[in-house]
């Protein structure tokens, strides 16, 4: 049997390492990117969709497959203003939810992170843990929700203070053990890789895949 995918965030760090997996395994035979700018890729599997996140809902007809993988996000250096922060990393996530459960999508996944908390007094743990929170309560067939460490591969863009914590996490991975485990930097090609093996498993529920899990399913 072959699926239908739609990635949104394709040509983010974890979404396109992604695509490139889902374009390369048969188990797929079409992928729909959902995009703000065109990635240039070429394949006969891939459909690409250049469009404005604030009219998801237009695209709605669109948006219907086997799973939804929602790889959006963004950072204090590109977005400092916490309202348009909120939007990208809670509002289109719960829209696609939303969308994926009216269009009867099988699967959604959502790239969350590690320590998300509703409660936390944290901005960015508190909104991811939101995010999860009212992803969940929608009744999506299947969720999983992947909470990655610090991710590590090549990014487009250059982060100076990146690049110093992952040398840091290099000295110190493997000292990491036990319940700290988890705390582990990630490469972003291993997150996708598990996304990827979850989303041929027909396992129904929410499953919650913290980063020391995911490195063991991918």
């Amino acid at each position: 049997m072959s699926f239908k995918a739609i990635i949104a965030g394709a040509s983010g760090l974890i979404g396109s390492n992604l695509l490139e997996i889902l374009l390369n395994e048969p188990a797929y035979d079409e992928v729909i990117i959902l995009v703000r700018k065109s990635t240039g890729i070429k394949n006969k599997k891939l459909t690409e969709i250049v469009l404005d996140f604030d009219k998801l809902s237009d695209y709605k007809s669109e948006i219907i497959g086997h799973a939804i993988f929602c790889c959006l996000g963004t950072t204090n250096n590109k977005t400092p203003e916490k309202a348009l922060y909120r939007k990208i990393d809670h509002d289109y996530p719960l829209t696609l939810a939303k969308i994926a459960y009216e269009n009867g999508v099988e699967q959604y996944h959502l790239v969350s992170s590690l320590g998300a908390d509703s409660s936390s007094s944290i901005f960015y743990q508190k909104l991811k843990g939101e995010t999860e929170e009212d992803i969940k309560a929608l009744g999506l067939k299947t969720i999983h929700i992947y909470q990655p460490s610090l991710l590590t591969g090549d990014r487009k863009e250059f982060r100076l203070t990146e690049k110093i914590v992952t040398g840091l996490f290099y000295l110190i991975d493997n000292l990491l053990v036990g319940g700290l485990k988890k705390y582990r930097s990630i490469p972003a090609k291993t997150v996708a890789m598990a996304m990827y093996k979850q989303s041929i498993n027909k396992n129904e529920g929410i499953f919650i895949h913290p980063s020391d899990n995911i490195q063991e399913i991918a």
